[in-house]
């Protein structure tokens, strides 16, 4: 396992940037996106959706960037142990980066749909995606259409995956659903509760202090919990966990929760 796969990374904007300033192409797919004009208009409605009109917690840009590190991080990660991923043995992408493409798309589109509405907002947004999508691919592979397709049905998929009861039929829309899942620190977490409820979803989120990714021996994937209070539990228990199970990553990945001095006994995907 290379150094760099020993560290503990946090889960934040920041873990976005990093992977960025290493591959340029995935920086190159980040603007096309990030600049686009619908896209950018959309992931404002899917705040005004979610957040000012169901009162739930945040569902837009930083999440959508938090997202996207997170997942590219995971991915790193598990193909660093020499697993391929699954668009490369499939065919539909034909390198590394191609299968990043599709990791770092779906990661910053999954939530679009949320500009709708809440209910089937990943069905929603995997079909919103498409016109996006055409749009950045098309300059990334001008004059390959079967692999502009191939990408974009693939990203389609790990939009959709998103949802707990659809599994994951890739790695890399794994790695995006596990991901979505991560984002949880100081209140942030992915279960949509009422802003300014004191029920157990709020009092759950606000008890995680910061989500990390390592890596150990035993799995490609170490998810640390670290929380305040006990009932940070029930973030992982709700969200993370179900995440997991219908990821296709279960083997690969293990959940920390860390409270304390100690480790709290957890089985995710229970």
């Amino acid at each position: 396992m290379g150094g760099d796969f020993q560290r503990e990374v946090e889960v934040s904007p920041r873990l976005l940037d990093e992977h960025l300033k290493k591959n340029q192409i995935l920086r190159k797919a980040f603007d096309l996106v990030w600049r686009d004009a619908e896209y950018s208009t959309m992931i404002e409605m899917s705040n005004v959706m979610a957040v000012k009109r169901l009162k739930y917690n945040d569902h837009g840009p930083v999440h959508a960037k938090i997202v996207a590190g997170s997942s590219l991080e995971i991915f790193d990660r598990i193909i660093e142990r020499g697993i391929i991923p699954t668009t490369i043995s499939d065919g539909t992408t034909s390198s590394v980066e191609e299968a990043e493409l599709v990791v770092l798309f779906a990661s910053l589109l999954h939530d679009i749909g949320n500009s709708v509405h809440r209910l089937n907002h990943e069905a929603i947004g995997a079909v919103l995606s498409k016109d996006i999508l055409d749009r950045a691919l098309a300059s990334l592979f001008p004059n390959e259409t079967r692999k502009r397709v191939m990408i974009r049905q693939e990203v389609m998929h790990a939009i959709y995956a998103t949802s707990f009861d659809v599994p994951a039929l890739t790695i890399e829309a794994g790695c995006v659903k596990v991901a979505d899942g991560t984002d949880m620190s100081e209140g942030r977490a992915r279960m949509p509760y009422r802003m300014g409820k004191s029920d157990i979803h709020a009092i759950s989120a606000l008890s995680i202090e910061k989500v990390t990714i390592s890596s150990s021996q035993e799995a490609p994937v170490v998810i640390g919990v670290y929380m305040k209070e006990r009932a940070g539990v029930f973030q992982i228990e709700q969200v993370l966990g179900p995440k997991i199970k219908s990821s296709g990553l279960g083997e690969l990945i293990k959940v920390k929760a860390l409270w304390g001095e100690g480790e709290l006994p957890l089985d995710p995907l229970r």
